[in-house]
């Protein structure tokens, strides 16, 4: 028991909560024997759940709740008022010590401002970043910041490299990867003067980050490094942007194979290499955004995911558990520090 990870779960965030995130933990549960689960929510509406799955519920603690942060709720709103539901009780049985992480399908503002609050950030760490995994043609990548943060300083930047660096170390197992920054040219002197304090500072300092400089959009598709650094603004837009261009390729591919007989002919003989390529893109092996910089693990599914999409943002978690990855964190960030300061006294000096 002592060697079991346990993941405090949401059980009501989510458009199809709280069937899908119970048939989602079965499918975890199945991932992951060691785990157990703190299953938080209507004790009424997902108790009768679990027993459809007896070997999740051997696996889970069940902790009733009174309230649910509705999706629309204003994120100030629900911190006053949500101190009793499902969303913070999970959150803060990370900070006591109850759980090594939680999951979440639920009001990505309620849960961003609920875990600020309650678990804090890593010591040197200013602002947490929302940071994701997409694909590109050279492999898996990690962007961030997708949204928490919509303007930055050169501070906040040097810690998302650090946080990017140690997500693609300890969850895509990458041994050095390559970091960039999202700019509008390749070039040194292109950007804002955050963008360039913050390259100087990667560039000169005694971090064992394998810094490639600045790059520009469509480097995201290419894969041309592991990770990519920018502010929440931006990120969000990229994140949107391609999303609506896979949409996109999608309906043209549809509409295409829809035109002619022929063409439903060459659907039927190009099926397999089809579905191949839906299962490399398929969203729901991507999900799970990770709120990096908080002392603790938190990880943020798509609230219109199914339950094969919520086991991965559950198999997210339990890898950066595993990994270590705040021990990481607060390694690379004491190598920045100057005394008594973080990476942002490292950057000013």
């Amino acid at each position: 028991m002592k060697n079991q990870t346990v993941i405090a779960v949401d059980a009501m965030g989510g458009d199809d909560a709280p069937e899908m995130v119970i048939d989602g933990l079965a499918i975890a549960c199945d991932r992951h024997p060691d785990t157990r689960f703190l299953v938080f929510g209507d004790e009424a509406r997902v108790v009768p759940l679990l027993e459809k799955h007896p070997k999740l519920k051997a696996a889970c603690t069940m902790v009733p709740t009174e309230d649910v942060v509705a999706g629309d709720a204003k994120p100030s709103v629900a911190v006053r008022s949500g101190r009793k539901s499902s969303l913070w009780l999970a959150i803060q049985a990370v900070k006591n010590g109850d759980a090594a992480g939680v999951v979440s399908a639920g009001n990505t503002g309620a849960f961003m401002a609920m875990s600020k609050l309650v678990l804090r950030t890593l010591p040197g760490i200013d602002r947490p970043a929302i940071a994701t995994i997409v694909p590109t043609q050279r492999g898996d990548n990690v962007v961030l910041d997708l949204g928490a943060n919509s303007e930055c300083d050169a501070n906040n930047l040097v810690e998302f490299a650090i946080m990017g660096d140690a997500f693609a170390r300890t969850v895509l197992g990458l041994e050095k990867p390559l970091v960039g920054i999202m700019n509008l040219g390749s070039e040194e002197g292109k950007g804002t003067d955050s963008e360039r304090e913050a390259a100087d500072t990667l560039k000169n300092s005694p971090l064992p980050i394998n810094f490639h400089g600045f790059v520009e959009g469509d480097d995201l598709s290419k894969g041309t490094v592991d990770v990519i650094v920018t502010d929440g603004f931006t990120g969000n837009v990229m994140l949107k942007t391609l999303e609506g261009t896979t949409k996109l390729y999608s309906h043209f591919l549809r509409q295409a194979y829809g035109s002619s007989w022929l063409a439903k002919l060459g659907y039927l003989l190009s099926r397999p290499a089809l579905n191949r390529l839906k299962s490399r893109v398929d969203p729901r092996r991507y999900n799970g955004a990770m709120l990096l910089g908080l002392n603790g693990v938190a990880v943020k599914s798509h609230g219109g995911t199914d339950a094969f999409g919520f086991a991965c943002a559950v198999s997210v978690a339990q890898d950066m558990i595993s990994q270590g990855i705040n021990d990481l964190i607060r390694s690379e960030i004491e190598k920045l520090s100057l005394p008594g300061k973080g990476a942002s006294r490292a950057v000013a000096g």
